[in-house]
């Protein structure tokens, strides 16, 4: 790709507009905004030419479960967490095709993967035991899987040795590590926005980095 695609401004119009939403605490604006980005994401990797090869087929896989679970967050319940939950989980296994398809590089810096997944978990290290007081075995079970699958997915990201995709994967843990803390550890007032941006910048770092190795 050379010069900057003006259909990028699309997705990045619709997050700012659901950031400041998620500011305001304007829920009727967030119900629409919210999967708005990941579908103007969708589009944006088909314009770039996502079906061209393997690697953005599974990118475009990853982005759909990625909306199924932007839509099913838009509750506070732990059934529509969970059912979230499991649709980013195999949106998160799409994201790991994709870049096994773009190839790998074991020589690469992948090493760096394992000091973002060691921040992570040292941030979260009380969620295990609150999910298990809160839901028991059915709310654990699945946040510990969630936790695995997105560790390989960030590791599998540098392994790709391919910076935005590096970074998009890490910023991306640190969305889910906020949101944890914030919904099993310690509410904070501000979370959602700093889990809203850092989830919206990591899609897109993971998109471009993706489109642009193709």
């Amino acid at each position: 790709m050379t010069g900057f695609p003006l259909v990028w401004l699309l997705p990045a119009v619709l997050a700012l507009v659901e950031w400041y939403a998620v500011w305001r605490r304007d829920r009727r604006t967030q119900t629409w905004a919210k999967p708005a980005v990941l579908v103007a994401l969708i589009v944006t990797a088909l314009v770039l030419g996502a079906t061209d090869d393997a690697a953005g087929i599974w990118l475009l896989v990853a982005l759909v479960f990625g909306l199924g679970g932007d839509v099913f967050l838009l509750g506070d319940s732990d059934t529509r967490f969970r059912l979230g939950l499991a649709s980013f989980l195999v949106g998160h296994l799409a994201y790991v095709a994709s870049f096994i398809a773009l190839g790998l590089d074991p020589q690469g810096w992948n090493y760096l993967s394992f000091l973002v997944l060691g921040g992570c978990l040292l941030a979260t290290r009380q969620v295990a035991a609150s999910t298990y007081l809160r839901g028991g075995l059915a709310l654990a079970v699945p946040v510990g899987v969630y936790t695995v699958v997105i560790g390989a997915m960030v590791i599998y990201a540098f392994t790709t040795g391919v910076p935005p995709i590096a970074v998009g994967a890490t910023v991306f843990a640190v969305s889910d590590t906020v949101l944890a803390r914030d919904r099993f550890v310690r509410p904070w007032d501000r979370a959602q926005l700093l889990v809203m941006v850092t989830y919206h910048v990591g899609q897109a770092l993971i998109v471009a980095g993706v489109l642009a190795s193709t």
